[in-house]
């Protein structure tokens, strides 16, 4: 609501991050669609809410650009994940019981594209994905949204999941490299994590995406863990420290921070990766091969012995 009650505060924030080095701020749009805001009777201006924030995040971003034309600055409209899963029961009584529908999110992030695009955002950005059936529904509901209205521009698309923990899966239980499988058909700008950890245990697994990925890859963690208390104690030359290791070992293209991540973590994660080149995307060893992904992987390519195909019901048996 801030984002229109009190525009000047949350541009005043945005500022702050521009001015401490970032190159690209979102949009603080990340509960912004009807579905969660129907959590507080709001659901009816979602729209508003989304060009509010992004017309917001512009203006920040053309006043610093205004200090040095130079360097561009760019808005990322920024999809959150809801608070609903499409993969998972709510009920530990009903397994097969959602609270949620495919097209009702579908639905609900079209509604939010239009209201970031309207106000003027320059990459869209789903991200903190916890479910990836949930990020589907956002990246289709993207694709038609530009299909069905030809008189926008196409924006780049961000994709960022989440590890939850340190088994290195999602909410959903799709390991990292599952993950970019059932995302890339997106073609996205570049893939990645952000949230959940902070980046020293996040390094293994961007490690692994970093391997797999044919595009840029993206990186922004949490200033560690949080305490007991919900703070976050890693402090800005510990987190500029950890991601130049990042950036150093050629893991990533994108940069930033998340939960718990001032300016002043900005600017030392700006200051720390200055003089370190970014990620060189390597060759795609799969473009001919076939990628599927459950939980884990599976690639079929001319080296793969026979593949056992398991049916999922007894056709041949069972009228039903």
């Amino acid at each position: 609501m801030l984002v229109m009650t009190k525009p000047e505060v949350i541009e005043a924030i945005h500022k702050e991050y521009l001015l401490a080095g970032a190159d690209l701020i979102e949009t603080n749009t990340f509960s912004s669609t009807s579905i969660a805001q129907g959590d507080y009777a709001l659901e009816h201006i979602a729209y508003r809410m989304n060009k509010a924030a992004a017309e917001v995040a512009r203006k920040a971003c053309c006043e610093v650009m205004k200090i040095d034309p130079t360097r561009p600055r760019f808005v990322a409209g920024s999809l959150g994940p809801t608070n609903r899963t499409l993969s998972i029961s709510p009920s530990v009584m009903n397994p097969g019981y959602r609270n949620v529908t495919f097209m009702e999110l579908v639905t609900a992030y079209t509604e939010q594209v239009k209201g970031l695009l309207d106000g003027g955002s320059d990459v869209l950005l789903v991200e903190t994905i916890f479910d990836t059936l949930n990020a589907k529904a956002a990246l289709f509901a993207i694709d038609k949204f530009f299909d069905d209205h030809p008189e926008y521009r196409r924006t780049p698309i961000m994709i960022s999941g989440t590890i939850v923990d340190k088994s290195g899966r999602t909410l959903s239980g799709q390991v990292g490299e599952a993950f970019v499988v059932s995302v890339s058909h997106a073609k996205p700008l570049c893939l990645g994590l952000n949230c959940a950890l902070g980046a020293d245990l996040m390094r293994p697994f961007m490690q692994r995406i970093s391997a797999v990925t044919p595009t840029f890859t993206l990186c922004y963690p949490n200033a560690g863990l949080p305490n007991t208390f919900g703070q976050y104690d890693e402090t800005p030359e510990q987190m500029g420290k950890s991601m130049r290791e990042f950036a150093k070992e050629g893991l990533v293209n994108f940069i930033g921070g998340c939960c718990g991540t001032t300016p002043d973590h900005i600017r030392a994660i700006f200051n720390a990766c200055i003089d370190v080149p970014p990620r060189v995307i390597p060759a795609d060893p799969s473009s001919n091969a076939l990628l599927l992904s459950g939980l884990e992987p599976f690639t079929v390519n001319q080296f793969t012995n026979f593949v056992n195909i398991g049916e999922r019901c007894n056709v041949a048996g069972s009228k039903m």
